[in-house]
């Protein structure tokens, strides 16, 4: 691997927390195969699935039967199915378009690992390990279990007293892991003895056997997406990593080819020998200062990364290296226990969950480099002289001109077959994979329907309460009629209840003489006396000063 070769753009780890996740109390989490669903298992027994390129809820599968913590989660190839174990000893598959639960079974013991087999269309068969006794191969369709052999031992001399074993005749161990290959058509487990072995899937035979140095018990134990590796995490606070030698498909064959190669040798003897060429141990990881635990080891997308989470409480720190050994970033988190870890499949992100219950997205900090955006742009240290060109400014250079084109423009372009995708070439490409979940809209909340309806009503008694005008006058002692304006007059008379006994009064009407005598005569006062028509006439066609058309009556005008 050649670090300076790397796109910038893409990155190769991430280093700072880009934002989190928050639902509930989550335990768990794993990616789909393309990254974009990430399945979390809650403290509930609910499963939620996130859409990684959103960040938003697409899913929430709940059981009512399953109120415990979940344990693990796992998706089937094509991800239309997802399996969950919990703390009460139940797997349960879920399909993930309906949110409808297709099975239900419970085991002996609780499940802290549950894995579906990868080379089924549909998932029909898993591998599940119990907390303290051998992996089994569940049968998902009939609930039949089948147990794995942890060691070759136990068959030959049964060290361990048939009195202290489980009904299903497993003895009790301490916890072991297993994981299928690539194609499934393998199961490598590792025991408490520090030995990982190699089993056939389709007769569960030990066909290998490969020692660990320090006889630790082994942990964990997974595969890279290419099938090129294999980690294990020890007791004894150091990551392996083994490169696997047998082809990734028809790996059983290979394995029974070879272990016709030895036989002269017999026994446990054989088995370390064909196991010898099955896998090889590249490089150790460990901190030889702190001498820390690791939990929830893996590798990145492309295999190129190692991932260990610190198992120290209160710390939540990642150590990432390459495979040559180095260690090349440490994250720092907040300072609360880490509880799993998952590298995204295809980008350099990686998922951690918090002991507190909030997963966090840990992504690359990138810097400003306009320089890979422009192929001919340079950036210069310091000044350098620069000689133009002769024709450097001319609309059609002369170097230009010379050139002629190298493609063919009379070959047929093939737009149909789809080329391969390097950063998925662990799996093929189907039209039956599930990448996206379609959309649903939420239904309003009645609590903000209620608030809607008193905010209407609450404008409804507003609008027939009047205008501000008719507030301020009802302030001011008035009494005002809403059905007309406070400034006009309704036929020939004044209105009485305005309250108003002196001021100007605005009409869209004048009042004749005749009408100011009605108006005294209905009072039962005495008629007003006639004025001089040749004055009246003057008064009206010459107002005041600062006074409109319009008459003003006052108390005064009409008496005696």
């Amino acid at each position: 691997m050649n670090v300076s070769i790397i796109d910038p753009l893409q990155g190769d780890f991430p280093e700072v927390i880009e934002e989190f996740l928050e639902h509930g109390v989550m335990k768990c989490i794993a990616f789909n195969r393309r990254g974009t669903l990430l399945a979390a298992g809650c403290s509930d027994g609910s499963c939620i699935i996130w859409d990684f390129e959103t960040r938003g809820i697409a899913k929430e599968l709940r059981d009512a039967d399953c109120v415990t913590p979940i344990t693990s989660v796992c998706w089937s190839k094509y991800g239309h199915h997802v399996l969950v174990s919990a703390i009460d000893k139940s797997l349960t598959l879920w399909n993930i378009v309906n949110g409808e639960k297709i099975m239900r079974m419970t085991l002996q013991q609780t499940t802290l690992h549950a894995r579906l087999h990868p080379g089924a269309r549909t998932p029909s068969v898993c591998l599940a390990c119990p907390l303290s006794s051998a992996p089994v191969l569940v049968d998902l369709n009939t609930g039949s279990t089948t147990v794995l052999p942890v060691s070759v031992s136990d068959t030959d001399t049964g060290v361990v007293p048939p009195r202290n074993k489980f009904l299903d005749g497993s003895p009790p161990l301490t916890p072991t892991s297993a994981c299928f290959n690539k194609h499934g058509d393998l199961i490598y487990v590792g025991n408490s003895k520090g030995e990982i072995l190699i089993i056939d899937y389709k007769n569960i035979q030990v066909y290998g056997i490969v020692p660990i140095s320090g006889a630790a018990v082994i942990k964990n134990i997974l595969f890279s997406r290419n099938g090129q590796y294999l980690l294990t995490n020890s007791n004894d606070r150091t990551i392996r990593v083994y490169e696997n030698h047998l082809p990734q498909k028809d790996g059983a064959k290979a394995l029974e080819e070879i272990t016709k190669t030895f036989d002269e040798l017999q026994g446990v003897e054989k088995l370390k020998a064909v196991g010898s060429k099955c896998l090889v141990l590249c490089r150790e990881f460990q901190d030889s200062i702190s001498k820390i635990h690791w939990k929830a080891p893996c590798f990145s997308g492309d295999g190129e990364w190692v991932v260990g989470a610190s198992g120290s409480k209160g710390e939540h720190k990642i150590y990432i290296w390459d495979r040559a050994g180095h260690l090349v970033k440490i994250l720092e988190g907040p300072k609360e226990a880490l509880t799993d870890l998952s590298w995204h499949p295809v980008h350099p992100v990686v998922v951690s969950v918090s002991i507190s219950g909030l997963v966090y997205i840990w992504a690359k900090d990138y810097t400003e480099n306009w320089s890979a955006f422009a192929p001919d742009f340079k950036e210069l240290e310091e000044n350098e002289e620069y000689v133009e060109r002769e024709d450097e400014f001319d609309l059609m250079p002369e170097t230009e001109k010379v050139k002629h084109s190298h493609v063919n423009e009379d070959e047929d372009v093939d737009i149909l077959t789809v080329e391969k995708d390097s950063a998925f070439s662990d799996s093929d490409m189907s039209e039956e994979e599930l990448c996206f979940l379609p959309a649903v809209p939420s239904p309003d909340v009645p609590e903000l329907q209620d608030k809607c309806v008193g905010s209407s009503s609450k404008l409804i008694d507003s609008n027939h309460s009047g205008s501000p005008l008719s507030d301020e006058a009802g302030q001011n002692g008035h009494a005002v009629n809403p059905e007309s304006s406070p400034v006009e007059v309704v036929g020939n008379s004044i209105a009485e209840d305005t309250g108003a006994t002196t001021g100007c009064m605005k009409r869209k009407r004048k009042l004749s003489e005749k009408g100011l005598e009605l108006l005294q005569a209905e009072k039962g006062r005495k008629p007003l006396k006639k004025m001089n028509k040749t004055k009246a006439s003057k008064n009206r066609n010459k107002p005041a000063e600062g006074q409109d058309r319009s008459i003003c009556v006052s108390a005064d005008d009409v008496t005696d």
